[in-house]
């Protein structure tokens, strides 16, 4: 079964989700506290966090900055409804993706299952280093999920690095947000959905500026994105 780790202080909804996500085939562990969540998040156990953003001990905030300074685990942020400024801060601290309080659990089951397909379309990219993509100091390796800029690898998110791929694979072309989307979190997008705004932000900045102070990616207003060519 695949193992989820919930992080949020409701203990009934941990119960809940249990026994609801078992019946899918996941087997989940919920803690009730920021600092143990944090632990079990890094200890290689689980391959996806459900992570609620009030917590005791530690923020939902706090423990995803922590997080992702050693891990790369796929990450769904529970926030408030109507509260924007958690799903922008969420992403911006590295999470993959969101859900809003109250969902319905075949909401979040969708979710679950779109990065679990991500994840699964991932580990199947043959290991020859054949596939291996170049734009000009940018390199990317599928098999071993990495990327490198003048041969410093960067720090991307699961949903990070499957943005660069999709538009590393069809550099000068614009790519769409739905396409993007679906590279990265394995689902179309949402109405008013920021999350690939928000990731493709994020990847510019650990990008940085191409050597003429340029920028690597080019936004089309309303339509997507394009990685510029060398």
């Amino acid at each position: 079964m695949k193992s989820v780790l919930l992080i949020d202080d409701d203990v009934e909804l941990g119960e809940l989700l249990k026994e609801y996500l078992s019946m899918e085939g996941f087997e989940l562990t919920a803690v009730h506290d920021g600092e143990s969540g944090l632990q079990q998040a890094l200890s290689g156990d689980y391959s996806l966090v459900l992570l609620d953003v009030m917590l005791p001990k530690k923020n939902g905030f706090e423990v995803l900055r922590e997080l992702r300074q050693k891990s790369s685990i796929p990450v769904i942020m529970l926030t408030a409804r109507g509260e924007s400024v958690d799903r922008v801060l969420g992403l911006e601290h590295g999470a993959d993706d969101y859900i809003p309080k109250p969902y319905h659990h075949h909401e979040l089951m969708a979710r679950i299952k779109a990065l679990f397909r991500r994840i699964e379309m991932s580990a199947e990219e043959p290991e020859s280093t054949s596939n291996e993509l170049k734009v000009g100091e940018l390199e990317l390796n599928p098999a071993t999920r990495t990327a490198t800029r003048s041969g410093e690898e960067l720090p991307l998110t699961g949903a990070e690095f499957g943005v660069l791929q999709c538009l590393m694979e069809n550099v000068g072309d614009l790519v769409d947000k739905d396409s993007l989307s679906m590279a990265a979190l394995g689902r179309q997008l949402m109405a008013y959905d920021r999350s690939i705004d928000m990731h493709v932000s994020n990847l510019r900045k650990k990008l940085g500026k191409r050597d003429d102070d340029s920028d690597w990616i080019k936004t089309v207003r309303s339509r997507g994105y394009m990685l510029v060519r060398v």
